[in-house]
């Protein structure tokens, strides 16, 4: 499938939290004050914030057959099947084949390199989808391959709108989708500016 015929697999539940329906599946990403409920049959946490590592929202969805990938810090907080990685692990999980990255702060106190959280990069059939978790602009992102990039926006905590176009510059995804704003900082005005300054294509999806 075109990663632009894609996109409409993809729902943004508000902040870093999505939804992506593929062969009756369905696989969230950091689910966090979700309205859906959807169970979920696999869900990828990127480190243990609360606003992204949630276990309310994650129990709403979770089965007793739901997989649950994330860091060690987001382990200890969840129970179920949890299958715990760290950046550079490759794993396949239901069928999707799944590579865990860095995501973190160079020059912020929030998440700092050590600290050990993850982005992930899940190829849906042969579209790759980057959930780039709360992180700055990094070295590592030369090496990212993605057909979809959702990168945050909102500064502060992450990338500002400018250096997420950067980031997207660097990874040339077919289609980037911006996130982590509306709901603690940033606001819909961050992602409109960085469809302005982005060179790909982007969607700017409105929260269900």
């Amino acid at each position: 499938m075109d990663a632009r015929e894609f996109v409409k697999n993809i729902s943004w539940l508000g902040h870093a939290a999505f939804l992506v329906k593929y062969e009756g599946m369905n696989v969230y990403f950091d689910p966090y004050q979700i309205a859906r409920g959807e169970p979920a049959d696999v869900i990828f946490v990127s480190h243990d914030h609360y606003d992204h590592c949630s276990p309310e929202d994650i129990e709403r969805i979770r089965k007793s057959d739901t997989v649950i990938v994330t860091n060690e810090s987001s382990a200890k907080k969840l129970k179920g099947e949890i299958r715990v990685v760290k950046a550079g692990d490759e794993i396949e999980v239901r069928g999707l084949k799944v590579k865990a990255v860095p995501a973190y702060n160079p020059n912020k106190r929030f998440h700092p390199k050590q600290y050990g959280g993850l982005g992930f990069i899940v190829d849906f059939g042969g579209v790759k989808v980057y959930h780039a978790g709360d992180t700055d602009l990094i070295p590592e992102m030369e090496g990212i391959e993605a057909d979809i990039a959702l990168l945050p926006v909102s500064g502060t905590y992450v990338m500002t709108a400018e250096e997420a176009a950067k980031a997207a510059e660097i990874i040339k995804p077919k289609v980037a989708i911006p996130m982590h704003y509306g709901a603690i900082v940033g606001t819909a005005n961050d992602a409109e500016r960085f469809k302005r300054l982005a060179p790909v294509e982007v969607v700017i999806l409105k929260k269900t």
